[in-house]
């Protein structure tokens, strides 16, 4: 497995050099792992962009860094420690880099990238001198950039198409001519296949998309609004809306009033958003009013880190807001998994009649990930519509008339919606009786809070409660959610393949919690360790709370912004005491 870097200032085409590199190398046949760093400013301030690279599946960061390539000195300075003896920094001559004392064994190949761009055009495009040089020291062939270089800008014309080519090219001939010592850098054999790019929140899109999500409510946060952006380009093509509301809370009414009128919708937003929009969420529960909320955590409290990883959401997204009420939270893991649970929300959300959280990250949603095509399919799945009163059956049910919150064995009771002749109904937050109206009377009181507990019986038997990856039976059990799912993924693997019983687990439906299916996937491990991105042991807390932990169970958290590598798992489990002492 090999790992790219590109460091330098925000605004300065970081992204799409990276971009760039990663639809090359998956072109080529290569699984990718896209991470970016940046801070919370449009332009100006440290960022980066790693690639990793392999013949397997990826799923996650590293720490080590094996190509960097740095567009000021900063960048050597701040990202060297990765970088281990034999690797290799390309940097713009443009700085006179120079490595720092300690860098012994490392190579440093000076290109003259924003020489080079000026030559062909702009001094910005110095990125593109870049990917060109990183493609040759990686011995890479030409024509699969070339084919991106076409892609990204063939919009902006053949001029701009043709400079950025010659670019990339004179950066490529420029290493191939220049370099007299390029160094060896070992890839791993490529195994193509249809595969694409794409991020969580891209995925999450396009599955809500397929779920048959037609409005969306919203108001742009980081690092949700890709979300909305994506919803923006492909609405057009099906038939739906994006409308910016002043706020959240504006975005979750207006969700709730058009999921109140018939029309699957939703709302997409991180941490400081959700707060705002828990009273309305309590709303749709209490008058079971469908509507699907993504939440793409990031560090907090109030606004945080608003570019950084973390995954502290969790209690509110479970039960945040007053009082007690009936909600779905999805927790997808993957770009696969964000599609799937974009999709089901919906379905979930209208047969059940209520809210429908799904519990993203800042990593998930961000960073780029290299998938079979297939997996993104939605020719085929079924989308479920709750089940309405027609016309006529409103119209045959006589006095005392349309009971919209009739008590039924399921919770789930008949719907209409508004125009319905016959089908008229009082939609309130105040508890009501089975009309609608609102009492106080407290048989009724708990009747109906039974009555909507029970609609979430059945969700475990609709979908994913968790899933594991190795053996029932292991030393060692690793436990996340989210994108970390990635990361003890890779580490399950990598164990595998040296021989170790050592499972992956990942919860994907954290309400209702599957503690059934968690017991029996954690009950034959000697240890299990549940790693998670918070200071508090958030997911520990619910395995705990639902009885599921016990001696065994301990924690391995990183709250510092930065998302977990496979490299903090290893060092964690060299801590390890025999018999589950683990090494990497």
């Amino acid at each position: 497995m090999i790992s790219w870097k590109i460091g330098g200032e925000q605004g300065e085409g970081i992204d799409s050099t990276g971009d760039m590199l990663a639809g090359a190398l998956n072109a080529i046949g290569y699984y990718v792992y896209g991470y970016k760093t940046f801070a919370s400013r449009i332009k100006g301030g440290h960022t980066t962009y790693k690639i990793r690279f392999s013949g397997q599946p990826v799923e996650s960061a590293a720490i080590r860094t094996d190509l960097l390539v740095a567009l000021d000195q900063n960048t050597i300075m701040l990202n060297i420690g990765e970088v281990p003896a034999g690797g290799c920094v390309l940097a713009d001559t443009s700085f006179k880099p120079a490595l720092p004392v300690g860098s012994e064994g490392i190579s440093l190949v000076p290109v003259p990238l924003t020489e080079i761009a000026k030559r062909f055009g702009r001094p910005v495009m110095r990125n593109m001198a870049a990917v060109g040089a990183s493609a040759a020291i990686f011995r890479l062939p030409l024509e699969p950039f070339m084919n991106e270089v076409k892609r990204r800008f063939a919009r902006k014309g053949t001029e701009i198409v043709e400079a950025n080519w010659n670019t990339v090219q004179e950066g490529y001939r420029y290493v191939q001519e220049h370099i007299a010592d390029v160094p060896v850098l070992n890839l791993p054999n490529a195994s193509p296949a249809d595969r694409m790019v794409i991020t969580g929140n891209t995925a999450l899109a396009l599955g809500a998309l397929a779920g048959g999500c037609r409005i969306f409510c919203g108001y742009p946060i980081t690092p949700a609004t890709d979300i909305m952006e994506t919803l923006i380009e492909w609405f057009p093509r099906v038939g739906g809306a994006v409308v910016q509301f002043e706020d959240e809370l504006s975005s979750i009414m207006a969700a709730i009033g058009a999921g109140f009128a018939g029309v699957r919708a939703m709302t997409a937003t991180s941490g400081p958003g959700l707060s705002l929009m828990q009273e309305a969420i309590g709303l749709a529960s209490m008058a079971e009013i469908p509507v699907v909320v993504v939440d793409a955590q990031r560090a907090g409290p109030s606004t945080g880190m608003a570019t950084k990883d973390e995954q502290s959401d969790l209690m509110a997204l479970i039960y945040g807001g007053h009082g007690e009420g009936p909600r779905v939270v999805l927790a997808p893991s993957s770009v696969h998994e964000a599609f799937a649970d974009g999709f089901e929300a919906f379905n979930l959300a209208d047969s059940l009649q209520t809210p429908v959280l799904i519990a993203s990250d800042l990593s998930l949603g961000l960073n780029t990930q290299g998938i079979d095509r297939a997996s993104l399919q939605w020719r085929g799945l079924a989308v479920d519509a709750s089940r309405r009163m027609s016309v006529d059956e409103l119209g045959g049910l006589g006095q005392p008339g349309f009971e919209r919150y009739r008590i039924t064995h399921t919770g789930i009771s008949p719907r209409s919606v508004p125009g319905q002749k016959f089908g008229q109904y009082l939609a309130t937050g105040s508890e009501h009786n089975t009309f609608g109206k609102v009492t106080e009377n407290p048989t009724n009181r708990q009747a109906m809070m039974d009555k909507r507990w029970r609609k979430l019986n059945d969700v475990h038997h609709m979908r994913p409660g968790l899933q594991v990856q190795g053996p029932m039976r292991a030393e060692i059990a690793l436990v996340a959610i989210g994108a970390t799912a990635g990361v003890v993924r890779d580490v399950q693997r990598q164990l595998a393949e040296e021989g170790r019983a050592v499972s992956a687990i990942w919860v994907r439906t954290l309400a209702p919690f599957p503690v059934e299916l968690a017991q029996r996937a954690m009950a034959e491990a000697d240890r299990v360790i549940v790693v998670e991105q918070n200071a508090t042991g958030q997911l520990m807390t619910l395995l705990r709370q639902h009885g599921v932990a016990d001696a065994r169970f301990s924690s391995l958290l990183k709250y510092d912004g930065i998302p977990f590598t496979t490299e903090d798992v290893f060092v964690y489990l060299k801590t390890l005491r025999a018999p589950t002492g683990v090494t990497g």
